[in-house]
């Protein structure tokens, strides 16, 4: 791939991630983006509909590693690392899955911050940020 088309690609990739969260509130049904905004530690979990928002937080959980996956391809242009993050990704979700079902469906106010979190992995690109320097470093070891 020639070196500016590269750079222009990789540039639309990432801003792609920030139009996911910068239209967060219209692409998405999410009643905890304001919960967790507020004093959450106080104040009861709000009235949501299960089905539609683990539809929509596994939505944006597959945008975001699509996009995701594009950069890793764009970077580093190799296979390898690319199916291995599929399989990462596909894992994770699988594992994140888990314990966000059981946070929604038994909302605890003693949960509320390990929820936090574990939602936060769910509707964010964080797997980015920890791939991308373990990527890279493995291909310059290579």
């Amino acid at each position: 791939m020639h070196k500016g088309s590269k750079y222009i690609l990789l540039v639309i990739l990432v801003l792609l991630l920030v139009l996911i969260r910068a239209y967060e509130n219209v692409l998405f049904y999410d009643p905890y983006l304001s919960f967790f905004k507020n004093d959450y530690l106080y104040i009861d979990s709000p009235r949501r509909e299960v089905a539609k928002l683990v539809g929509f937080t596994s939505l944006r959980y597959v945008l975001n590693s699509v996009v995701s996956l594009g950069i890793f391809y764009v970077l580093f242009g190799d296979k390898d690392i690319l199916k291995f993050s599929v399989y990462l990704y596909g894992i994770s979700y699988v594992f994140l899955l888990i314990p966000f079902l059981y946070f929604v469906i038994n909302p605890r106010q003693e949960d509320y911050y390990f929820f936090f979190n574990i939602r936060r992995f769910l509707i964010q690109p964080i797997g980015i940020i920890v791939l991308l320097p373990a990527f890279y470093y493995y291909k310059l070891n290579r």
